[in-house]
């Protein structure tokens, strides 16, 4: 009887991989190097050489196994098309067809941040729900979209990139997708950065963010300072707040979720975040979507796996 599932979480530097019982235990994970030389053509075989040599060190047989579930960057279809990822050097192949001949098992493969967005609502912050939206506040705004338990990929994948939806004109920095204007430019770790060393040429007010070099500025020590009462911090945590707050408030009245699950290292900050995003979201949000709840993700780095897993599991 089919018993075990594995969930695979494809990152620029490392795989994530874990093993699973079918109620979403996790009974082991380990990480492998990204090799992504060569067009990246050597990323699916080493995946399915690391599961093959799990399944021998676990004594697991294939008949055993339900299938394995595979999250990358990029815009990946309701099928298991990847329609490109730059930092993998892959093009548009089908990512499912390819493990599972390798592997000779049933497989499925969705976009890292959608994935972990079903990571968080089977075992994560989102437990509970089967409509949310899921918020990755690190280098870039990542984004997945759960409707009904399942995952919004939009007709090439793309459905989801919260963090391209345009909140600023006259914006001159440009993002890396190569508009201007993004949420990701104001939201993300990178973005509150750059709001930090705007604030602090603007103004010569005090603050503890100057006693460090602009080039040591970070997110955390923003939300640091804001912690200890720093006027200027906590006027750059409002231009976050008001940026972030009315990007959902738009999202809730596009998808109306049940939740939004703030995840991603900006996170690490803590409910305090909400004090700055919520007032801004209900200010904007339409009134038939204001009964959202926030809450912290939970699964941290191990979003990608379970959620990876839970594709299997559908």
């Amino acid at each position: 009887m089919s018993k075990y599932v594995f969930g695979v979480d494809v990152g620029g530097t490392s795989v994530k991989m874990g093993l699973f019982d079918k109620e979403g235990n996790i009974l082991d994970k380990w990480e492998i190097p990204t090799r992504t030389e060569d067009g990246g053509k050597n990323i699916l075989p080493d995946v399915a050489k690391s599961i093959q040599s799990k399944m021998k060190e676990k004594g697991i047989e294939k008949e055993e196994v339900i299938g394995a579930g595979l999250g990358a960057p990029g815009p990946i279809d309701a099928e298991g098309t990847v329609y490109g990822a730059v930092n993998l050097g892959w093009e548009t192949f089908s990512i499912r067809d390819t493990l599972a001949q390798l592997l000779d098992i049933h497989v499925k493969a969705g976009n890292d941040a959608n994935v972990a967005a079903l990571g968080e609502m089977w075992k994560g912050g989102g437990k509970g729900f089967k409509n949310l939206v899921a918020v990755t506040l690190g280098t870039g705004v990542g984004g997945g979209i759960i409707v009904n338990g399942e995952i919004l990929t939009g007709a090439s994948g793309a459905g989801g990139e919260i963090g391209h939806i345009h909140v600023q004109d006259g914006e001159t920095e440009v993002c890396g997708c190569g508009n201007t204007g993004c949420l990701e430019e104001y939201a993300s770790a990178t973005g509150v950065v750059r709001l930090a060393r705007r604030a602090l040429e603007a103004s010569s007010e005090p603050s503890l963010l100057r006693k460090r070099p602009v080039e040591l500025l970070s997110a955390k020590a923003v939300f640091d300072a804001v912690k200890e009462k720093d006027a200027l911090a906590i006027q750059i945590a409002e231009q976050f707040g008001e940026y972030l707050g009315k990007g959902l408030g738009v999202i809730a009245g596009v998808v109306n979720p049940e939740i939004f699950v703030i995840g991603g290292g900006v996170s690490k900050a803590g409910d305090i975040l909400f004090d700055f995003i919520k007032p801004y979201f209900d200010k904007t949000v339409f009134k038939g979507c204001k009964n959202v709840e926030f809450a912290l993700a939970t699964l941290g780095n191990d979003a990608g796996i379970y959620g990876a897993a839970k594709l299997v599991l559908e």
